[in-house]
This record gives structure tokens, sequence and C-alpha cells, in this order.
């Protein structure tokens, strides 16, 4: 990896503390407009809300800044507020009341930032708000009542997030929303309540996701929806009934997998006027009941075999007056002659031999008699107590089962069966479940998981063991599973690394081990050999006291989260085979000493790294890192002294305030540094007292230094061994931050 194509963050902790100043004039790094009430500050590398904003300006862009973290109250000096721009701020959190004294704000702008999270009262004040712009972050989870104060909110724009799963009720207070954009996420999975409470949505966007099935019954929850957009999704089939929404009048089911629908699909949805197919794998389509006013009809980019199967569609859209847009694709007399055009008495099955010879002309599949696609059954048995569908989903959620249920259909794809009393699980627990996708075993009090459980599932891709009472794997408890890629197992009391329980896991790409009570890492479970593939480990929340050297070999590994634990010094060796390591969280440990070449092994390929205690740093603690590393952070420690930055010659962003530093002469390289480069750098003298709080360029201290002072190897930033400290007390979490 090209170093000086490198992108390599270090974020040791940063406090923002919110000091009312009084306003009236405009910034110095922005510009207003008294006229239109507007101030403009973009792209200033500012590192908090400018103070000196006019109190009645009602636009505010703040564009393309360095903010990260948006504190309570972030905006109490502008009260008038209508509009505010955070874009491409580096905001990786909002804290509670950040907006509370911004009722008039009507829209808000928080697009290409890096929030993870939507906390419950992150958006608390904001009564007015009808537009909110949350794309492109990196959202994975909304809290409960995170939008309560929103009810004035039309639009909300989630899209280019992390989203895997909503949950019930997680939009409830939008009152009076009216588009919300879910598009480009990895949904897999909506809760029955997903949308519960949203009776005024009338267009909802969810293309490009991995949803599998229509999501019939979530849908019937906002019984307002006009136009949906659920494209780019792989659902292979429609069954009956499957959309049932009384006023949805536009659908978008284009470039998925479709290969067929049920001719009742659609029945219970009465006013839809356009329906788009395209780009799916239809061979031909029966005439579709229910929808009486439907005017267009696209089927561009489907396989359509223009044979006597195609004539009652052509006969019903002639009668119905329904626009068909798309071409032929066989036989050869028709191919490419639009559907619209096609006279019906040319849709005609000919010969056996005649079909069978145009049908291995086009691709080599016979059709006989018969429509080139079969439908599946539209009746499919089921579990007592659980429910099943045509459209590949079983659910026994929440039912009170203790023994693993069986006969569900053998072409269901996604089984839920969380929040039951299962306790034990024993092999061969989900026969006849071989096209199983994604499986469901959420708070489930399983303690015990036998080898060879999952046997049979060759196409699990997904797997939630989540908030279990897990203390141990078997070493065969995977087996049989060899397409799983990612793995839940938060939330359980496992003490070590499951290690040999992965061992057969050969495609495991994410790995969930969050809120356990695991120790230590040890080099038995040796990533490179158990988990080759492994790219993103989640370990947040544990007891890791030590990590040994070789625990984490991985050519592969790119997100490593250790945050919340209980370390104590940068785990560099361990880190030292992982040389495409990315993103580094440490938040949340007692890491108070950062040594020498803390970051070397990783500095060409670590794009964020985060440790939030108050530490001391060696003077030699960021070398290797030169002109790769884009922004540092140090705000908020107790550093009395700095390493020598003129090495970092790629710097884009700077934080040193809030360091008790001591202004003396062993100082003047970092003065003479702040003079020569263009970035704004605030860092302020702690000793001695009399010049305590005045800016490290301003005291008139270093005048009398000689013009070198002591030998770089005399300079110490301090001890070059851990310092002999109490353990300080816990910080606040900053999770995830800075990417390229």
């Amino acid at each position: 990896i090209d170093n000086q194509q490198c992108v390599f963050y270090v974020f040791i902790l940063e406090i923002r503390q919110h000091s009312p100043v009084e306003a009236g004039k405009c910034p110095k790094v922005c510009s207003c407009d008294s006229t239109k009430l507007m101030v403009t500050c973009v792209g200033k590398n500012l590192t908090e809300i400018p103070p000196t904003i006019e109190e009645i300006t009602v636009k505010l862009d703040l564009r393309n800044n360095n903010l990260q973290v948006l504190p309570r109250g972030a905006f109490i000096l502008t009260p008038y507020l209508t509009h505010l721009n955070l874009q491409r701020c580096n905001i990786i959190k909002v804290k509670e009341g950040a907006f509370r004294t911004l009722g008039r704000l009507v829209s808000l702008n928080m697009a290409y930032n890096k929030i993870d999270v939507l906390y419950q009262e992150s958006f608390d004040g904001l009564s007015s708000l009808k537009e909110l712009h949350l794309d492109h972050n990196r959202i994975e989870e909304i809290q409960p009542g995170a939008f309560t104060q929103l009810g004035f909110l039309n639009m909300l724009a989630l899209t280019h997030n992390q989203l895997v799963y909503i949950p019930n009720m997680a939009f409830q207070g939008l009152n009076n929303i009216k588009w919300l954009r879910l598009s480009h996420n990895s949904l897999n999975n909506l809760d029955l309540e997903a949308f519960a409470g949203l009776f005024t949505l009338s267009r909802l966007s969810l293309d490009h996701n991995e949803l599998q099935f229509f999501p019939t019954q979530t849908m019937t929850r906002p019984p307002e929806v006009t136009r949906l957009d659920i494209s780019h999704n792989p659902m292979t089939y429609l069954g009956e009934e499957s959309v049932s929404m009384a006023k949805l009048t536009h659908l978008y089911l284009s470039h998925m997998s479709l290969q067929d629908l049920s001719n009742q699909a659609l029945s219970r949805a009465p006013l839809l006027s356009h329906l788009d197919l395209s780009h799916n794998q239809l061979r031909y389509l029966e005439p579709l009941s229910g929808p009486e006013e439907l005017t267009s009809l696209n089927l561009t980019g489907n396989p359509v075999y223009c044979n006597c199967y195609m004539r009652p569609l052509r006969e019903w859209a002639s009668v119905r007056g329904v626009k068909l847009l798309g071409a032929c694709a066989g036989p050869p007399h028709l191919s490419e002659e639009p559907l619209q055009a096609v006279v019906p008495l040319d849709l005609r099955c000919r010969s056996r031999g005649e079909m069978l010879k145009d049908e291995f002309e086009k691709d080599d599949e016979s059709t006989g008699s018969i429509p080139p696609t079969a439908k599946p059954k539209q009746k499919v048995k089921c579990p007592v107590n659980c429910d099943c569908d045509v459209t590949q989903h079983a659910t026994c959620e929440g039912r009170g089962h203790t023994k693993v249920p069986r006969g569900f259909p053998t072409k269901t794809q996604l089984l839920d069966l969380r929040s039951n009393h299962f306790h034990y699980l024993p092999a061969n627990s989900f026969p006849g479940t071989s096209q199983v996708v994604s499986l469901h075993l959420e708070l489930c009090k399983i303690h015990e998981i036998e080898g060879g459980a999952f046997r049979g599932m060759k196409n699990l891709f997904y797997l939630y063991l989540s908030d279990n009472d897990l203390t141990s794997l078997d070493p065969g408890t995977f087996a049989g599973a060899p397409e799983l890629n990612y793995l839940h197992l938060e939330g359980n009391r496992l003490i070590q690394f499951p290690g040999s329980a992965l061992a057969v896991l050969p495609s495991l790409f994410v790995l969930h081990l969050e809120r356990n009570a695991i120790s230590k890492l040890e080099p038995t479970g040796l990533l490179s050999s158990v988990t080759p593939k492994l790219q993103e480990l989640f370990l947040t929340n544990n007891t890791i006291t030590a990590i040994a050297k070789g625990a984490l070999d991985s050519a592969f590994l790119c997100t490593l989260h250790l945050d919340s634990n209980q370390l104590t010094e940068i785990p560099t060796q361990a880190l030292s085979e992982a040389p495409n390591l990315e993103e580094l969280n440490l938040s949340q440990n007692s890491i108070r000493w950062v040594g020498p070449n803390a970051f070397k092994p990783i500095s060409h390929s670590l794009k964020s790294s985060l440790n939030d205690t108050t530490v001391q740093m060696s003077r030699d603690a960021l070398a290797g890192l030169g002109p790769g590393l884009r922004a540092l952070t140090v705000r908020g420690n107790q550093l009395e002294e700095l390493p020598d930055l003129s090495p970092l010659t790629g710097l884009q962003v700077v934080g040193l305030q809030d360091n008790p530093l001591l202004c003396d002469c062993p100082l003047l390289p970092l003065r003479r540094w702040m003079e020569n480069v263009s970035l704004e750098v605030i860092a302020t003298c702690g000793h001695p007292p009399e010049v305590r709080g005045q800016n490290v360029r301003d005291v008139h201290v270093f005048t009398s230094c000689p013009e070198s002072s002591a030998p770089p190897d005399e300079r110490v930033v301090v001890a070059q061994t851990p310092p002999n400290v109490k353990k300080p007390k816990a910080m606040p979490s900053l999770k995830k931050h800075y990417s390229e």
C-alpha cells in the first residue's frame, strides 16, 4: 500500500467544553451577509462552532470542517436558525441537547459524516424541522425514540448507511413524514412494526438493500404509501397477496432476481397504476388480478418468451389499456419485437419439436409444453404455532417453543425463531432447511449448542445468536454451514475467543463478539488460520486486559473494535501482522501511556484510531507516520510537551487544545512548527503560571531560548517508560471516527 495515498488519523482524546461568548461580530474565518442573515464558514478546519456568530443569523453553512462531536448546547447562541448545513464535518457523535435551542430550524443537513448510532435524544428540540439529511454516514443502529421530537418532519434521508435491521417502532414520532429514504443500506430484515405509526407516509425508498422476500405484513402498517421503490433487492418470487397496500399507485421492482410472480401477487393493491418489473428473470407473465387502475407495466430487460403463454397477458393489456414496455427475447422470428406491437395471434405455441429447437438455441433450456418458469405451490405446510408463506419467510418468534420446530417448507430462506426458550440445541436441529439464508435465534436462552446443530444448512449466510447464555462453543458447533459470512454472538457469556469453533467457517467475513466476558486474546485463536477471510471483528465491551503477539495476525482484517475493555497499552506487537488494518477503535480503555513507535507496524494502512483516555506520550509515539498522517487530535490530555510534529507534512487537521503545555525552551520546536504551517493550530500554555491560558503562538518566553534547544535525545516529551500514575476516571466514549 502506497503510504503517500493512505490517510491515518490518531485520536487520543477530545473533550469539548462550551463556554458562552458574547456574540455580535462576524467570525474572522467566515463570511457574513447581514441582508440575508446568512453566515458561511466552509472549509476552514473549524473544530467548534464559532462563538461570535450574530444571534439573529437564520442560515448557517459549516460544510467541510472538523467538528467531530456536537456538544450539548452547541447552537445556544444562534436560536433563530432556520437552515443549518453540517455536511462533511467529520461528525462522529451528536450529544444529547446539541440542537435543543433550535426550535425554528426547518432544514438540517448532516450528510457525509461519520455518525454510527442515532441516540434517543440526538434531535431533541428540533420541533419545527421539516428536512433531515443523514445520508452517507455509518449509521448501523437507530435507538428507540431517536425521532420522537420531530413531529413536523416531512423528509428523512438515511441512504448510504450500514443499516441491516429495522426494529419495531424505529420511526415513532414522525407524525407528518411524507418521504422516508432507506436506499443503499444492507437491510435484510424488517420487524413487523418497523414502520408502525407512520400514518402520513406517502413515499418509501428501500431500493439497493438485501431483502430476500417482500415484507408483506410490515408494509401494511403505513396505510397511506402511494410510491414504493424496493428495486435492487435479491427477491426471486412474489406469492399470492404479497403486496397488500390499499393506496399504492407506483411500485418499483426492477433489477431484482424475480423468476415468477403469482397472478394474485398484487390482488390487494387496487389502485396500482405503474408497475416496474424491468431487468428481472421473467420468461412470461399471467394477467394480474386486482390492480384495476394499471396503465403501465414495464418488462424491459426480461427474457420474455413470446409464445402462447404470453397471449393472455397481451390480450388483457389491450382490453385494459395497459401499456406494455419491453421486447420479446424469443422465439427468433419475434426477437426484439416490442411487446406493445406484438399481435396476439402471433403469440402461439408450435409443435413440441419447434419449441425445443427455439429454446435450445436461446439458452439450452427445454420448456416442453409448460410455461418456461413453473410457479411454486401457493399453499405451504408449516409447523404448529408458526407462520410460513410463499415468499420463503417462516417465523415462530416469541411463541414459547422449547424445542426447534420441524417441518418448515423446503424453500424457506429466512427463518425467525427469536425469543423462544430452547436452552439447548442438539445435533441436526434444522433438518430440511438447506435453503435457509438467514437464521434468527436471538434471546432464546441458549446455553449449549451440540456439535453439528446446524448441519445441512449449506446456504446459511447470516446467523444471529445474540443475547443468549453461551459460555463456550463446541469445536463442531458450526459444522455443516460452510457459507456462513455474518456471525452474531454478542451479548453472551463467552470467556474466551471461540477460535476452534470458527475453524469450520472458511467464508466468515464479519464476527460480532461484543458484550461477552473475554479477558485475553491468545495466539491459539490465530485469525490467519482459523478465519482466514475475516475482515471485521467487534470485541467492544469485554474485559480484555492483554492481547498476545500473533493473536490478531491476519492479512484481511480491516476493522477492529476493542473499545470499552481494560487495556492499559496500545497493542502494538499484537497488530504487527495485520498489514491492512484500516479502522481501530480503542476508546474507553485505561491507556494512559502511548509508548515509542506505538502505531508504526500499521502506519501504512490505518485510517482511524481512537483512545479517549487521559494519556502521556513518548517522544517517539508517532514514529513512522510521516506524510501519510492527515489528522492529529490530542485534545484534553495531560501533555506538557509534544513529540516533534515536523515529519507530519501531510497534516490537514490538528487538535492540541486543552493540554497543560509547559511553555519553555523544550517547546520551541513546536512553536517554530506552528509558525511554518498554514494550518490553524490552537495550543495554550498551562505552565508557568504567569502565561497560563495564553496561546503558545503569542507568548514571548521563547525569545530568550538559545537558537537550538537541548539535543533531540535530551528533549524528552515525557519519560520513555510509562509514568507511575493513578488510574484515570473514565472519559466519554467517542466511538468510530475518521476515514479517508
